[in-house]
């Protein structure tokens, strides 16, 4: 879907595909990085807990990210904190580990992890999305990601990926 060109606003774009990840935990299986393969852009919401893996996942796409509960003894990018808030193709994003912490009423996107358990739920005009973890689900689902297709400020679409 990524190279599909769709006429949007004022002419042809090339929509952009966004893989949202949580809660490795210092483990990137050989599934998860061949969904992630060919992502526009890379969010993980906390608990990477793996120096490597943050500079693996930097080589296969731009990556956005948060600390995590259990990152805080990592040495990361010195700009990785607890809440990361930027603009990407026209939409807002706030990236927290921990839900409460996220300004759900202030942006298009929402993201967080921590619970393991993966959930999209829209509120108001905010997409709030936990991809669960890639790597050590709860539940009763398995490890997933969620992915997100967007251009020109609007979400073409969000699913959630079983590994």
């Amino acid at each position: 879907m990524a190279d599909t060109d769709f006429s949007l606003g004022s002419g042809n774009v090339r929509p952009k595909r966004i893989d949202i990840i949580s809660d490795t935990h210092g483990y990137l299986s050989r599934s998860l990085l061949e969904t992630i393969d060919g992502a526009d852009l890379l969010i993980h919401a906390g608990d990477i807990t793996s120096e490597a893996d943050w500079d693996l996942l930097n080589t296969l796409a731009p990556i956005k990210g948060v600390l995590g509960n259990n990152d805080y003894c990592y040495h990361y990018h010195p700009e990785l904190k607890a809440l990361n808030r930027f603009t990407y193709e026209g939409l807002s994003f706030a990236v927290a580990h921990y839900r409460e912490d996220l300004p759900v009423g202030s942006v298009d996107v929402a993201i967080c992890g921590h619970t393991h358990r993966a959930r999209v739920v829209e509120l108001g005009r905010c997409t709030v999305i936990n991809p669960g973890s890639a790597s050590y689900p709860r539940g009763t689902r398995g490890a997933t990601i969620a992915r997100m297709i967007v251009a020109e400020g609007t979400i073409l679409s969000v699913e959630i990926i079983d590994l």
